[in-house]
């Protein structure tokens, strides 16, 4: 049995730091494991020009601990009126890393999001040429659609006509929960790839339905039936190059996820690298642990892997649940696995 691993500095790039006090409280787990990650958009307001990516990066860089050697890889939220020469100025000054398409109304603030995928076309086309990502939060909305089918829908009715008409589009499909979505990546030989959370890969919607409405495992996408998370979990753990780690870590005060309408987000990050260690040693893959987390995201982005190292080790005892954030306004609950994890961080070398 291994006891030691030694990996590249990971990256996430999928992460939710929100703003003001939560990100103060919440990032220090992410820039302390993490060398970059890739920063969502949808804040009230939405960071919806480069201009408003500065003054957002400045405020991470201002919360970043001095200890911590981290980089914020800031994102656009797209919109129908998103200007072309703002993206292409923005990713060519290396202001920008990426740009965010939200349906209007999938999740958490997406309601400035998109209605009309023609409308964005100026901007993809843009993309295409320059070479910049196109994240793609991958759920259609239509109500008449079940919620565990958008994703597979999606595919069909936007996805796959998107790539169609921007063949060489740098297309990153966000979150994937189901087993079409990991069919769909491995049927696109070149400018595709797909971010996998954390809790994705150890809970289906049992977890959060089975006993009671469970409100700290509803996230968004939902998360599916076993059979779509043991795709994500083959995926996650084959070494293949399309698919990478994107925690979709998202932090809500509790009393905002049990309330009569609770906020979809799990707030993962704080014992990510552990659970994966322990999820890849399951599936006896952990040498494939570092490409995960650490070497196919920079490779997709044409970015160099980070210099720094991050070393696990193995304990005989069962770790405990990191403790709950504590904020002014309330706790934000850490994700409980529901399993035995035996990793620990031991140290970092930035």
């Amino acid at each position: 049995m291994q006891t030691n691993l030694t990996i590249t500095l990971p990256d996430d790039w999928h992460l939710h730091l929100r703003n003001a006090e939560v990100l103060t409280k919440v990032l220090p787990y992410t820039s302390r494991h993490f060398g970059r990650a890739v920063i969502m958009p949808n804040l009230q307001p939405p960071v919806i020009t480069t201009a408003n990516a500065n003054l957002y990066r400045q405020e991470i860089i201002n919360a970043t601990p001095k200890e911590h050697h981290f980089t914020p890889l800031m994102v656009l939220y797209l919109t129908e009126q998103t200007d072309p020469e703002d993206v292409r100025n923005g990713f060519l000054a290396g202001d920008i890393a990426a740009v965010k398409l939200y349906p209007a109304g999938a999740t958490t603030n997406s309601e400035a999001g998109v209605k009309n995928i023609e409308k964005i076309y100026p901007v993809l086309e843009v993309m295409q040429e320059i070479g910049m990502p196109f994240l793609v939060h991958g759920e259609v909305v239509d109500a008449d659609i079940d919620i565990f089918d958008r994703e597979a829908v999606f595919i069909d009715q936007k996805l796959i006509p998107i790539r169609q008409r921007f063949p060489n589009l740098k297309i990153v499909f966000e979150h994937i929960t189901t087993k079409e979505g990991v069919d769909y990546v491995l049927s696109c030989e070149t400018h595709t790839a797909a971010t996998i959370t954390t809790h994705h890969l150890v809970i289906n919607r049992n977890d959060m339905l089975v006993g009671g409405i469970q409100p700290h495992y509803y996230c968004l996408p939902v998360a599916k039936r076993e059979l779509h998370r043991l795709a994500l979990l083959k995926a996650a753990t084959s070494g293949d190059s399309r698919f990478f780690l994107g925690t979709d870590s998202a932090p809500h005060l509790a009393q905002y996820k049990e309330s009569a309408c609770g906020c979809a987000g799990i707030f993962n990050v704080a014992n990510t690298l552990v659970i994966l260690a322990q999820v890849f040693e399951q599936e006896n893959q952990l040498p494939n642990l570092e490409k995960f987390t650490s070497l196919h995201g920079p490779k997709f982005y044409k970015l160099a892997v980070n210099t720094g190292t991050i070393t696990l080790s193995r304990t005989d005892n069962a770790q405990p649940l990191p403790a709950d954030v504590v904020t002014d306004e309330g706790v934000i609950k850490v994700f409980d696995p529901k399993m035995p994890v035996f990793w620990k961080v031991d140290s970092i070398d930035y």
